[in-house]
């Protein structure tokens, strides 16, 4: 039974550790709004989403003041639109054409990110699918809330590397079509391999077509209360320390179940997952990297940083699930370079390399996150970049992702401000040689041996 004295308990971890409830997120489904006619989709894709969510914002702010909790974001997520506009868009521009629906929807709403400019390609890809892939660069630089995420790979079906090749050349052009805000545009565009339905993060948040029509879901993040726990048990053994996190993990999501609960009661709207993931931010205090220290690093980065984020993982996703029954999205931790302070401190002096970052997306909760790379960085290499994490995530079995911001006219060295929870970040280098043969081949990669369970 979760009740007002287990949320009084979190007082301190809220005013002086950064506890925040960082998303209650609804999930709309918009098959409902399928039509031959694009104008016609569009209206139906409006009215579906403010009527659904009208109250969303409202909501979690009273949520909010009436428990002390914060609530920094409220995010909707919606069917993926490739699938929405599948009968009406005959054209890339008719998919931008729902993107600024969409974008008007989030602000009538007010809320912060709408997600699901998706399509989920990890087999093969639709001519629906395609125009949409094609029409993501003009979408996110016409929009200012729209984020989109592309699924291009499975355990149980391999990596679509056609998909791979177009995706490099769509972050190039965003990149581009973005460049007078340092290539913003790429900080609401991610790709995936096992995307799971029922995300509640951006900009990989999309709403599954295996869900109820409406969902609420609910992202909890910790970093600075796990780090305070942890600084309490300095020295101690690692069965001290995997008790530690494991116990300050189940209080963080148990604050989420309640959140969670308390806005699908408010709202009607069934309870979907509470996602904990340690989603850190540009705030002193609130970083994974600082985790990793008190763990015993000197820097992140350094030997032994990988089996660290391995140990932290694990012990967040068994307190979390004891905590709640349904624990769900990507729930881990997550190791963004823009949003942490510490990882951004790491990548400065040279601690965090993009191959090390490589080797602890095979233990954490996604994969290479909110990274600035050069702006004259070819779309075949950061392709291969992102079929090296999609096979990690093939073969492991577990979600990863790119998030790669080529920033138009900076190099190896320079800063780049986001701003907000994105945060800033140092340009880091990337290998030099060329995967371009590799890269034109086409086709897709095929899955796994152990992928054939049945």
């Amino acid at each position: 039974m979760i009740n007002r004295y287990e949320v009084s308990e979190t007082n301190e971890m809220i005013e002086k550790e950064n506890l925040d409830v960082r998303t209650i997120t609804m999930g709309i489904s918009l098959l409902d709004c399928i039509d031959s006619d694009i104008d016609k989709t569009c209206d139906k894709v409006y009215d579906k989403i403010t009527s659904s969510a009208k109250d969303l914002v409202k909501t979690g702010e009273e949520i909010s003041g009436e428990f002390g909790i914060p609530i920094v974001n409220k995010r909707i997520s919606v069917t993926p639109i490739a699938l929405v506009g599948s009968s009406a868009c005959k054209s890339s521009d008719d998919f931008v054409k729902i993107a600024k629906t969409l974008d008007k929807a989030a602000k009538e709403t007010g809320v912060n990110f709408l997600g699901g400019y998706s399509a989920l390609v990890s087999k093969g890809t639709t001519k629906a699918d395609e125009l949409l892939i094609r029409s993501i660069p003009e979408a996110l630089a016409s929009t200012d809330f729209v984020c989109s995420s592309i699924n291009l790979g499975s355990t149980r079906t391999g990596i679509n590397m056609n998909a791979v090749r177009l995706m490099g050349e769509m972050i190039h052009k965003t990149a581009e079509l973005t460049a007078d805000r340092d290539s913003l545009g790429c900080a609401k565009l991610v790709v995936f391999c096992n995307a799971p339905d029922d995300n509640p993060f951006m900009a990989g948040a999309f709403h599954g077509v295996t869900e109820a029509d409406r969902i609420i879901n609910v992202g909890v993040s910790g970093p600075g209360v796990v780090k305070y726990a942890l600084e309490k048990v300095r020295g101690e053994s690692f069965e001290v320390l995997c008790e530690t996190i494991k116990k300050t993990a189940f209080k963080v999501t148990r604050v989420g179940q309640l959140v969670a609960k308390e806005a699908s009661a408010k709202l009607g709207v069934p309870f979907g997952i509470v996602d904990l993931s340690l989603a850190p931010t540009p705030a002193i205090g609130d970083s994974v990297a600082d985790i990793l220290c008190e763990i015993g690093l000197e820097k992140a980065g350094a030997p032994g940083t990988t089996a660290a984020l391995a140990l932290l993982n694990d012990q967040v996703k068994k307190g979390g699930v004891m905590a709640s029954s349904y624990v769900g999205g990507l729930s881990g931790a997550f190791i963004p370079v823009s949003e942490d302070q510490g990882m951004i401190d790491a990548a400065s002096c040279g601690a965090l390399t993009l191959e090390k970052l490589e080797a602890m997306t095979c233990v954490c909760s996604v994969g290479l996150d909110m990274i600035a790379v050069p702006g004259d960085t070819s779309p075949a290499t950061i392709s291969g970049i992102i079929a090296d994490e999609m096979a990690i995530g093939m073969v492991n079995a577990k979600t990863t992702a790119v998030r790669l911001i080529p920033v138009i006219g900076k190099n190896v060295g320079d800063r780049v401000e986001f701003g907000g929870l994105l945060g800033w970040a140092p340009v880091m280098p990337v290998n030099k040689y060329s995967c371009e043969a590799f890269i034109s081949r086409e086709g897709r990669i095929p899955a796994p041996i152990h992928s054939f369970k049945n």
